[in-house]
């Protein structure tokens, strides 16, 4: 691969799929140029197994259908033995900043249905601190947007509207809208940021993912890979 990135997510990719997934397994699919070549390694590491899939996205689902996937719609008693997905951002203690590719909202309840998420990245994934590298998406009600817009702003977080190709406003696949917020100094507390966000009215999710990644998968461009695990609590 000529992209230095591109070859780090595929690596990333193989080692997950080839270390974590197994025939049979019932699967949450993630959304982004990673995820993509997690669903890619799904089949060339495993050619003719099945699995139980769902997906995030329409793109996902779209992507995994035309490798011969089964992926299904969500059902009401959904569990899922594994989620792969990727991140916009991880810090050390394995919280995520996630949603870049606008499927947050169904990216975190698979993620909370999921019995593991392992997530997949290149080493530029990694900060001190989350919110230092990547604005924080906040899906949001359109008819809210304007009053949420204002609000935040006030509040000094930049909230810009993410725009779709033909210059008006993105829409998720739920049918919403997003703002993606700016932290100058990072985000210090993401879990107390996650909940006041999600507190406001008009507010449908935001792309903090806090205590629910188990590892992190990382590759890097010459084909190595490395594993992150949460830090041991005190005793």
């Amino acid at each position: 691969m000529d992209d230095p990135l591109d070859a780090a997510k595929a690596a990333a990719a193989r080692r997950a799929v080839e270390r974590y997934v197994r025939p049979g397994a019932r699967l949450a699919l993630g959304t982004g140029t990673t995820a993509a070549h997690v669903v890619r390694e799904l089949r060339a590491v495993h050619p003719t197994a099945a699995f139980d899939c769902v997906a995030s996205s329409v793109a996902t689902e779209r992507l995994g259908r035309s490798l011969g996937l089964e992926v299904r719609p969500l059902r009401g008693d959904d569990r899922f033995d594994l989620m792969l997905d990727g991140a916009d951002e991880v810090a050390a203690n394995l919280d995520l900043t996630k949603g870049g590719g606008g499927a947050l909202l169904r990216e975190k309840l698979l993620a909370r249905l999921s019995d593991r998420l392992v997530v997949v990245v290149d080493p530029s994934k990694l900060v001190g601190r989350l919110g230092e590298r990547a604005r924080l998406p906040v899906e949001v009600v359109p008819f809210c947007r304007p009053v949420l817009q204002r609000q935040l702003g006030d509040g000094g977080l930049a909230p810009a509207l993410r725009t779709a190709p033909d210059g008006g406003p993105y829409r998720t696949d739920n049918g919403n809208e997003i703002l993606d917020l700016t932290f100058r100094d990072g985000i210090e507390r993401p879990a107390e940021v996650d909940r006041d966000l999600r507190s406001r009215v008009g507010v449908v999710e935001t792309g903090l993912f806090v205590g629910l990644a188990e590892r992190v998968v990382v590759g890097a461009s010459d084909g190595t890979v490395r594993e992150l695990l949460p830090p041991k609590p005190p005793r």
